[in-house]
């Protein structure tokens, strides 16, 4: 990933590392292990690369579609705030 200026803080400090990424839409969820992203040292902004997002949201749609199928499956408890 090409190294450039938090847009929160202005720290040009970063460290690439891999997280669990989320992916929703309409209600219907992704989990992507090990997703590259990019984050500040300074202040812990979290910067994903375009090409990546992209690659995330082929997939899922992908996955929507069943012209892929997922790794696994999990379950995820849901409980409303009010």
């Amino acid at each position: 990933m090409r190294k450039v200026r938090c847009n929160f803080c202005g720290s040009d400090r970063y460290e690439e590392r891999r997280i669990e990424y989320l992916y929703s839409y309409k209600g219907e969820y992704l989990l992507v292990p090990n997703t590259p992203v990019e984050v500040c040292l300074d202040c812990g902004m979290v910067y994903y690369d375009a090409a990546v997002l992209k690659e995330i949201e082929r997939r899922f749609f992908a996955i929507r579609r069943k012209a892929e199928e997922p790794d696994r499956y999990i379950e995820m408890p849901a409980k409303a705030y009010a």
